[in-house]
């Protein structure tokens, strides 16, 4: 059996007695309707409704398994072989996820014209799906496969054909999904799968994800850092902020003095710096602030 990394999972950490001001709908109708470019940034609390698991629960804590290490992925076929055989499950329940109200919403309000960028911490693509063009996924996105010996990239689908192929008969219990197109097998069930490699070399082939213990890609930060500098205000959905590529942008967005608010269902690593956080379900909140905002009237379009 393969040696399981003890990977530290990094831990939401506020300052004593920091809380964000419970904001209203209201004000948060007044927020998109003062500002015109707004840079979106959002977690894994955006695609619950759409049948992904989220990382942590309302407090922080994480509520997963340890995942596989970046290191441990490149070093050890069976730590690969663990991956691909629980991505085999997970990337069907991928497949069948649509928009939720929450990406929806989102969409609708660039449609508007009050969004200048879209940030997100996900992998799932499911912004890109509810309409939204221009996305810069901090962590890479599951649809796509890259040879880390002579670096083709491939669609994830076609990938999927490949793994039935070389798997017809290979149909252990699925325990449970985990996030990002992850299932939950018992470890009895490893040995029997059959990975893939490159379709043109034979190589190593790896999700274009961010693994933990592997870095952000330099022009995807750099991506990132110019859309919130350009900015007038920051709105944070369905993230906790815990991982620090996403913190670091909002913490640049503070320090640049724009205005910050959250829709999260719980805590959030930046709550000292939002001027109001709005609690509950994030596509509920807002559908809600959309009604308001268009019920403004027209005065407030760009």
């Amino acid at each position: 059996m393969a040696r399981v990394r003890a990977v530290r999972i990094p831990e939401l950490r506020t300052a004593p007695g920091v809380h964000a001001r419970a904001g209203s709908v209201e004000e948060l109708a007044r927020f998109l309707a003062d500002h015109r470019r707004i840079v979106v940034l959002t977690g894994a609390g955006c695609s619950t409704g759409s049948g992904i698991p989220a990382y942590r629960d309302e407090s922080g804590r994480w509520r997963r398994r340890q995942p596989i290490f970046y290191q441990d992925f490149l070093a050890d076929q069976v730590m690969r072989r663990r991956y691909w055989a629980r991505s085999f499950f997970g990337w069907k329940v991928m497949q069948r996820a649509a928009p939720g109200p929450t990406h929806s919403a989102l969409a609708t309000l660039a449609g508007l014209g009050r969004v200048s960028g879209l940030v997100t911490q996900n992998v799932d693509g499911l912004h890109q799906r509810a309409g939204h063009a221009e996305v810069i996924e901090l962590h890479g996105g599951l649809d796509r496969v890259l040879c880390l010996d002579c670096g083709l990239g491939s669609t994830r689908d076609e990938l999927q054909q490949r793994l039935e192929f070389l798997n017809p008969d290979w149909a252990p219990e699925v325990l449970g999904i985990n996030p990002d197109g992850d299932a939950e097998l018992d470890d009895k069930a490893y040995p029997g799968f059959r990975i893939a490699g490159c379709s043109d070399c034979g190589g190593t082939l790896k999700p274009d994800v961010v693994f933990f213990g592997e870095s952000v890609p330099r022009s995807r930060l750099a991506a990132a850092d110019r859309t919130v500098e350009s900015a007038d205000a920051m709105l944070i959905v369905g993230t906790s902020l815990v991982v620090w590529s996403g913190y670091r942008l909002a913490r640049l967005a503070a320090q640049r003095g724009i205005p910050l608010a959250a829709v999260n269902n719980g805590l959030t690593r930046a709550d000292g710096m939002l001027e109001f956080k709005l609690e509950g379900d994030c596509g509920t909140v807002l559908g809600q602030a959309l009604s308001t905002f268009s019920s403004q009237g027209s005065s407030d379009q760009p």
